[in-house]
């Protein structure tokens, strides 16, 4: 399985951007990590091999009537951004971003949706690593963000908190980190996160294999170097679609659409609307990719810990999809169940401090699915005292509005010193997904006012106007 799982952009035929592209009482603050903690190692001040790293065009901005400190460099082995307010209040956010594609070129990414300017004006300092190695490789986002926090101390000062916050895969890097290292971290702000684990990749894998069943084609996984030009064409064909078009005119068409709906989080507001946003995405996800990449191993195909072996299908009309699904044992079950920290790493729901979570409802390329499995797992080790997450009614990947991501930041904070539990929406209570009315709680809605036709840019009137 190919996939370009990334924060804010994703390529498909049809969709060429998208929004920039898956216990106790709340804490007060949670210890920092001792200095040597902190260090992670010997400094390492240029890529690994196979590698290259570009600063970012980053300059200065006003705060705290000056200006910003901006520090770029690389550091053990990762290139980094570091910036400053004049008016440090002394703490620090940590951005961590998704999939980058198995690319020799380590990039890094300024935060989205102006948290990078309400951030500085606040006070904080943040910083932001391109992490020591692309492809999917959660363990080297833990790792490499870790380390930079380290760097901030030794650059700038130590930091008395510090916060962790990321999209995408950087949502799972956000999540296994503040299990990883829990005293590093005061709270947490994954968005649009992998929360799943490799759940991620049974569903991408669910995807496809119901797809080939119900065009008449199971057996054509793994898919070979012509899937593209043989095998995708006449599952179209099976189906009764076409590229581009959002129709769904066939029983199995429409059966496709049921399951994926179903797998993805379960029938929601938006729900057909968003499969057909996405269907040619998913059809395409398995497409062989034709790049070279200095990584091997799971990093590079994170498909070899997916398996359907054991999934119970939904739906079975007009097929019966249990029956005649091609089953797919996992390639490798050391990587799918190791509990250490690896490249797609377990995420067990254990969070010690808050932990604020934003997920569009209709987003099939990280669906809301691993936001429920994540509410499960917490909720089974007693800690759902620690976690609040929201639903936002858009269907892109992490498409999310400065209102929508600056107010969960700034309730996260005040939970973190000492306020009360931010309200969140019930994710994982089919009833409560189901009504007509999810997602609208903290939805932006004049963001759905400035919205224009569909997008890949804008996908908040593919959903009905929320109650006044």
């Amino acid at each position: 399985m190919h996939s370009t799982y990334h924060s804010g952009k994703r390529t498909t035929q049809r969709v060429v951007a998208l929004a920039a592209a898956l216990l106790a009482a709340p804490l007060i603050a949670a210890p920092v990590a001792s200095a040597g903690e902190l260090e992670g190692g010997p400094r390492g001040d240029v890529p690994l091999p196979g590698y290259t790293f570009t600063p970012p065009d980053i300059s200065p901005i006003p705060a705290g009537g000056g200006e910003t400190k901006v520090l770029t460099g690389i550091a053990h082995h990762a290139g980094y951004v570091i910036e400053v307010p004049p008016n440090w209040n002394g703490e620090l956010v940590t951005w961590a971003h998704g999939f980058r594609g198995n690319v020799p070129e380590l990039t890094v990414e300024l935060p989205f949706y102006g948290l990078r300017e309400k951030w500085v004006s606040q006070g904080y300092a943040w910083a932001a690593s391109s992490y020591d190695r692309n492809g999917y490789d959660v363990a080297s986002g833990v790792e490499s963000t870790k380390k930079l926090v380290g760097e901030v101390a030794k650059q700038v000062g130590r930091p008395k908190k510090v916060y962790a916050t990321g999209v995408s895969m950087g949502g799972q890097v956000v999540a296994r980190a503040i299990e990883q290292d829990p005293r590093l971290y005061a709270g947490a702000l994954p968005m649009c996160g992998a929360l799943g684990d490799h759940e991620l990749f049974d569903y991408f894998l669910d995807t496809t294999l119901t797809a080939q069943a119900l065009a008449g084609l199971s057996g054509s996984y793994p898919p070979g170097p012509d899937y593209a030009t043989t095998v995708l064409p006449q599952i179209y064909a099976g189906l009764g679609l076409e590229p581009g078009n959002p129709a769904v005119p066939t029983p199995q068409a429409q059966q496709w659409a049921a399951e994926t709906i179903a797998g993805s989080g379960g029938p929601r507001p938006g729900a057909e609307a968003s499969f057909s946003f996405w269907k040619d995405f998913l059809l395409q996800i398995a497409v062989p990719g034709t790049g070279t990449s200095p990584v091997t191993g799971v990093a590079a195909n994170p498909a070899v810990v997916a398996t359907n072996v054991d999934t119970d299908y939904a739906t079975n009309q007009p097929v019966d999809l249990d029956a005649v699904v091609q089953r797919v044992p996992v390639f490798d079950p050391e990587a799918r169940n190791s509990p250490r920290l690896t490249p797609v790493a377990q995420v067990f729901g254990k969070p010690r401090v808050p932990v604020l979570t934003l997920h569009g409802i209709g987003d099939l390329y990280g669906p809301l699915e691993s936001e429920q499995i994540y509410a499960r797992e917490v909720a089974a080790n007693r800690k759902s005292d620690l976690l609040t997450q929201r639903a936002i009614r858009t269907t892109g990947h992490c498409e999310f509005s400065a209102v929508e991501a600056g107010t969960a930041w700034d309730d996260l904070v005040a939970w973190t010193k000492g306020g009360p539990k931010p309200a969140g929406d019930a994710v994982a209570d089919p009833a409560a997904v189901a009504d007509p009315a999810f997602g609208c709680r903290f939805s932006d809605r004049a963001a759905f006012d400035n919205a224009g036709a569909p997008s890949a840019n804008d996908t908040r009137r593919l959903y009905e106007p929320c109650p006044a």
